[in-house]
């Protein structure tokens, strides 16, 4: 038998694969008892979503990073597969765990199994300590003053952003380890795909892990911040601070992103506004998170139930074409092609794409989402419901019903040069910037000149714009007249 005070603390990370500012795991370090790490791949516990496939190969490769980071401080990252019920008691028992630590999650299934697993922990007598460790403000801290939750993200900002956040800690430099148990094989979990084998964009594009995600804050600080209040929406520059992924996995706190933006504010490298705006799009992410706990069906179901109402049209032949990137209309086709190629669209294009989906081709927003859920490497349960809802009108804080984006124009305003749409619809590229987001108005000549044959080489508008904007304001004005 150990001694008491010799007895392990079990660390469970889940959405948290950072060794940096984890206040899960810094609260285990500070007993200074033997550290057992161990992730749990739970796909089977009730209500628990599958992961899409563009996470599950983040997963993998960010896996792989913090179990090189904690070999080098020299322990082991525990890897296990099963219901988390079934699997975090017994490791705890099997380890004689005196503690288990982890940091809290938000959507209703985890949050579910977390109450279950702490039972039957506590029931066994191991102690359960949880800590805010992904989000700057726990949901249940911002309110509104009668005591209930925001639904309009203005006034969720100006209260949330006067409250105190903590300092963002550093790794301790003294590791103590613990006697690791038995684990499996990252390579067992196949969370890479090899027939077909379709993420070698993903793997030009990314580095997942903690490093990478250190890296791109720094790439951030050092470029895209300064401007990013104006450029932050055009695609066609380096303007955003890509770090969607490891923010959704948790290789960055938020706390840290902050704590390194206001600090270039401080010393004069970046201009208080664009301080300001990514500030605010933080606390975006923020206000998701807190619709997702507050609202827990946001995810499938309408959060205005009169959208319940609305009459898609549910055309196969236009979501397949909005798939592939086939629309006709390029600005939608740079950004589906840049979704596929490498797991990741820019927020503005996100933005034209989903109302193109929604309402230019009448389709359940649901079926949106799903799509981004297994082709973006940030999807996430609060963030990609949330932002689809808004676009279609029926979330919270959502976007003017009759606001249906226009394409080309959202084209010319964001990629004037035309270079976004160049480098990812190609068959364009020899198209006059003034004409390349209407191909289809382009004289025979220019389109003789510049190799481009419509309905052969790129295809013509899949719907007319200005018809589909009156079709799709004609039923939402049904459903509002109801």
């Amino acid at each position: 038998m150990r001694p008491p005070s010799d007895r392990p603390a079990l660390v469970w990370f889940r959405d948290d694969l950072r060794l940096d500012d984890n206040p899960a795991l810094d609260a285990a370090k500070a007993t200074g008892r033997p550290l057992v790490l161990v992730f749990l791949l739970d796909e089977q516990s009730e209500g628990i979503r599958p992961l899409g496939g563009a996470v599950r190969w983040w997963l993998g490769r960010s896996l792989a990073a913090l179990a090189a980071a904690i070999e080098a401080k020299g322990g082991e990252l525990v890897l296990r597969r099963g219901r988390a019920i079934d699997c975090i008691p017994d490791l705890a028992r099997d380890i004689g765990a005196q503690a288990v630590y982890w940091n809290r999650r938000y959507s209703a299934p985890e949050i579910a199994v977390d109450k279950a697993v702490k039972l039957a922990l506590t029931t066994g007598g191991i102690a359960v300590e949880s800590f805010g460790g992904n989000l700057l403000h726990e949901p249940w801290t911002v309110e509104t003053q009668s005591g209930g939750a925001f639904r309009v993200f203005t006034p969720f900002y100006r209260r949330a952003v006067t409250q105190a956040i903590r300092v963002p800690s550093r790794a301790a430099s003294q590791w103590r380890f613990g006697h690791p148990p038995d684990g499996e094989r990252r390579e067992e979990w196949a969370l890479e795909p090899t027939a077909p084998d379709w993420a070698g964009g993903l793997r030009q594009a990314w580095t997942p892990g903690e490093d990478g995600a250190l890296t791109a804050l720094a790439a951030f600080i050092d470029g895209g911040l300064d401007g990013y209040a104006d450029q932050r929406d055009r695609p066609d520059l380096p303007s955003t601070s890509r770090l969607s992924p490891h923010l959704r996995f948790g290789e960055i706190s938020p706390h840290r992103a902050l704590a390194a933006v206001r600090h270039a504010e401080a010393d004069g490298s970046a201009a208080p506004r664009d301080v300001g705006k990514f500030v605010s799009e933080v606390y975006w992410r923020e206000f998701s998170y807190n619709l997702l706990f507050h609202f827990p069906d946001i995810g499938h179901a309408n959060f205005n139930d009169r959208f319940d109402a609305f009459e898609w049209a549910s055309d196969g032949a236009l979501v397949r074409a909005w798939r592939r990137g086939l629309t006709g209309y390029p600005l939608v086709d740079a950004g589906m092609r840049q979704l596929w190629q490498t797991g990741w669209m820019h927020n503005r294009v996100r933005m034209v794409a989903a109302s193109f989906l929604i309402k230019h081709c009448l389709t359940d927003w649901r079926r949106g989402e799903e799509w981004f859920w297994d082709t973006l490497v940030d999807a996430d349960p609060a963030n990609n419901p949330a932002s689809w809802q808004w676009v279609a009108g029926s979330g919270a804080d959502a976007a003017p019903y009759f606001r249906v984006f226009n394409p080309v124009a959202q084209g010319e305003k964001f990629d004037p040069d035309g270079h976004y749409v160049r480098q990812f619809v190609p068959e364009l590229a020899a198209l006059p910037s003034s004409i390349l987001h209407k191909p289809w108005e382009a004289a025979p000549a220019v389109l003789r000149q510049a190799g481009v044959v419509l309905g052969e080489t790129y295809p013509r508008p899949v719907v007319d714009h200005a018809w589909a904007r009156q079709r799709a304001l004609d039923r939402f004005q049904r459903i509002r007249a109801e």
